[in-house]
C-alpha cells in the first residue's frame, strides 16, 4: 500500500526520500550514498538555522510553528517532519546545536578536576559561555516555555540535567568535609542551581557586562552561598 502525499507538501528533498524508500535490485554506488547523506545534513542544518532565525525575529518567535520554520528554510512541512519527527524533535535539535556552539562538551573536563572547588568554577565557566552564545534566542526559548508545552519540556529536561550536575558537585564538597553537615543539601543545591541559571547570568550581564566579567561574579556568589569565603 502506498502513502499519498498532498502535492503541496512535496519538494525535491521529500521526493528523493520517498524514491529512496523503494527497494531496488541494485545497490546504490558509494558516492551516491555520500551525496545523499550530505544533502540530507545540509537540509537539516538549514531547518535548524531557520528555527533559530525565527526565534530571533521580532514578529516571528511568538507564533513559532513548523509551517513558519519550513517556509523560512524553503522546504516542505513534510521535510521537517521527515528530519525531526515533530516540533519537539526540532526544538531538541536546536538546543543541541546551541549546546555545541556553546562548548558544552567541556563539562566532561570540568568533572575530571580532582578538587570540588575547581569543578564548580569550571562548571560555572562552561555554562556562562553557553548562556552567552546567543542570549536573545535563549531568552525567547525560555519565555516560550511558559506558554508552550513542547518548549517547556525541552527547557525543563535540560534544567534538570544542570540541577543534577550541581547536586554531584555539592556532594563532592560534602565528601571533602568542606560544607557543614547540618546545612540541608537540597537547599544548597537549589541556591547553586538558581545562581547558575540563564536568568541570573542574563540579569548580571545586562547590556554592559561581558562574559569575562560575569563568570567570575557568579563564582564569587556561588562561593558565598557555600560559605567558602569564610574558610
Amino acid at each position: 500500500m502506498y502513502t499519498v502525499y498532498p502535492i503541496e507538501y512535496l519538494d525535491v528533498q521529500t521526493i528523493q526520500q520517498i524514491i529512496g524508500s523503494v527497494k531496488s535490485p541494485m545497490s546504490p554506488r558509494p558516492y551516491q550514498l555520500g551525496q545523499r547523506q550530505a544533502t540530507t545534513e545540509q537540509t537539516r542544518i538549514r531547518i535548524i538555522n531557520a528555527a533559530r532565525e525565527l526565534l530571533m525575529a521580532r514578529d516571528g518567535y511568538s507564533t513559532f510553528s513548523l509551517d513558519l520554520v519550513a517556509r523560512r528554510a524553503d522546504v516542505a512541512r513534510m521535510t521537517v517532519y521527515h528530519q525531526f519527527g515533530s516540533k519537539l524533535g526540532l526544538l531538541e535539535a536546536l538546543c543541541d546545536s546551541l549546546a555545541a556552539s556553546g562548548g558544552m562538551e567541556q563539562l566532561a573536563t570540568a568533572f575530571r578536576q580532582p578538587e570540588p572547588l575547581d569543578v564548580l568554577n569550571q562548571y560555572i565557566l562552561v555554562f556562562s559561555r553557553f548562556w552567552d552564545v546567543d542570549r536573545l534566542v535563549m531568552r525567547r526559548l525560555r519565555a516560550l516555555a511558559a506558554l508552550d508545552p513542547d518548549f517547556e519540556h525541552v527547557i525543563r529536561t535540560r534544567d534538570e540535567r544542570r540541577r543534577q550536575g550541581v547536586r554531584v558537585i555539592t556532594q563532592r564538597f560534602v565528601e571533602k568535609q568542606m560544607l557543614a553537615p547540618i546545612e540541608p543539601l537540597d537547599e544548597t543545591v537549589d541556591a547553586l542551581f538558581t545562581l547558575l541559571s540563564f536568568e541570573t547570568f542574563d540579569t548580571l550581564a545586562g547590556s554592559t557586562r561581558s562574559l569575562e566579567e560575569v563568570a567570575p561574579l557568579v563564582c564569587r556568589l556561588a562561593h558565598a552561598a557555600l560559605n567558602l569565603n569564610k574558610k
